[in-house]
């Protein structure tokens, strides 16, 4: 099969990279504008090039891997087909165990929205936040597929924290790296899905999704880190902390994909906030510019913005954001602190509970690790080993 999938993408990349590209943005790079037409299939390559992957931004260290940034097709939430970029990473090194190399579709963490946070441009600038998370993976021996999501890089608000685009974007991710050329990565071996944060959100819909949207992928199981998987109750930890500007990206990013003005809420400060971090600010500058950032002081109102999730149209659309409705075929680890600070621990019980109760072999793993950022290396560290058992072929374990 490899044999023929491969020349296969390659032609289809060779024919829709030829097609003029229209409408490019002045800060967007031209690799980063989708043709006028894409490739039939969900997952195929539309253009490909060398890549790098700094661990720093002073480029003094990098990961020892083949490193490609392409672009794909995959759907937005309504089907429509879109392009999306993301970066394909193969170790330098043989894999040593029995076996196809596997590959993990890494579901990144919050980046920001503007166009300069995709993962594929901060990598090979060396501030990808989730690099260390990434060479942890890579240094296990797998392959592993970075998605950039919706409108991240490409044109449009990227729709940050939209359960099927999210979920969608990351499995044609793994379409896409088996089809890249040049990658030595297999076009039908074993796979598997982790993120944390936004990516746990992202990799838990990719797994929910995966029986119907992509069933012909070997997935042998998903991590998944403090997911926001009930978006009413991180709404409100969130609004006015120091977090707060993520609450604004998820109206942004849901506003995108709903079709809804977001700018019709907010006070003229409140549209230029708002702009700002659209356009201008990745998560840690985001964070530093507007600690404590609380909704009321951007609507034309006065009121917050979480009274409107409880109203139409934005009651439908968190619901739509729902995790645990579906349940997982493949063996899930949920990772999660009791002491997040952006995510509540019981969101990520309450989806663990849910999963359960639905037949899905669920691991829940707390821990006490103090901080939403720093219990990333907890999902980090737990994650490999059980990753490696999966791809071992043994006995997933359960706390259900």
């Amino acid at each position: 099969m490899k044999s023929l999938v491969r020349p296969a993408a390659a032609l289809a990349a060779a024919f829709v990279a030829l097609t003029p590209v229209t409408g490019q943005a002045a800060d967007r790079p031209p690799f980063y504008e989708p043709p006028a037409h894409l490739p039939p299939h969900n997952g195929d390559v539309i253009r490909h090039e060398r890549s790098f992957f700094y661990l720093d931004p002073f480029k003094h260290t990098h990961a020892n891997a083949a490193v490609q940034r392409f672009m794909y097709r995959t759907t937005d939430r309504k089907g429509t087909p879109i392009a999306v970029t993301g970066t394909v990473l193969t170790p330098n090194t043989p894999y040593g165990h029995t076996g196809p190399r596997p590959i993990i579709a890494f579901a990144p963490g919050t980046q920001g929205l503007a166009d300069k946070c995709a993962p594929s441009r901060q990598m090979p600038e060396g501030t990808e936040y989730e690099g260390l998370p990434v060479k942890h993976l890579l240094d296990q021996g797998w392959g592993v597929v970075v998605t950039d999501y919706q409108g991240l890089g490409t044109p449009g608000v990227h729709t940050y924290m939209t359960r099927e685009a999210q979920g969608r974007a990351v499995l044609d991710s793994l379409r896409a790296a088996q089809r890249v050329p040049g990658t030595d990565l297999p076009a039908d071996g074993p796979v598997a899905l982790y993120g944390y944060s936004q990516g746990g959100g992202a990799s838990a819909a990719a797994a929910e999704l995966a029986p119907t949207y992509a069933p012909e992928l070997a997935l042998k199981g998903a991590v998944v880190g403090a997911p926001p998987a009930d978006l009413d109750a991180v709404a409100a930890n969130l609004d006015g902390s120091a977090y707060g500007a993520f609450f604004n990206y998820s109206l942004s990013g849901l506003g995108a994909a709903y079709d809804i003005d977001v700018d019709a809420y907010l006070s003229r400060h409140g549209q230029q906030v708002t702009a700002d971090l659209r356009h201008n600010q990745c998560t840690t500058q985001a964070l530093a510019k507007y600690p404590f950032l609380n909704s009321r002081f951007l609507t034309s109102d006065g009121r917050p913005l979480t009274e409107r999730l409880a109203r139409a149209p934005w009651k439908e659309v968190v619901a739509d954001q729902r995790l645990g409705a579906h349940a997982p075929t493949v063996p899930v680890l949920l990772s999660h602190s009791r002491n997040d600070d952006v995510i509540p621990f019981r969101v990520g019980e309450g989806l663990a509970k849910d999963w359960c109760a639905r037949g899905t072999t669920v691991k829940f793993s707390p821990n006490r690790v103090l901080g939403h950022i720093l219990a990333t290396a907890a999902t980090s560290n737990e994650g490999a080993p059980w990753l490696r058992d999966r791809f071992a072929g043994r006995a997933a374990p359960s706390t259900c």
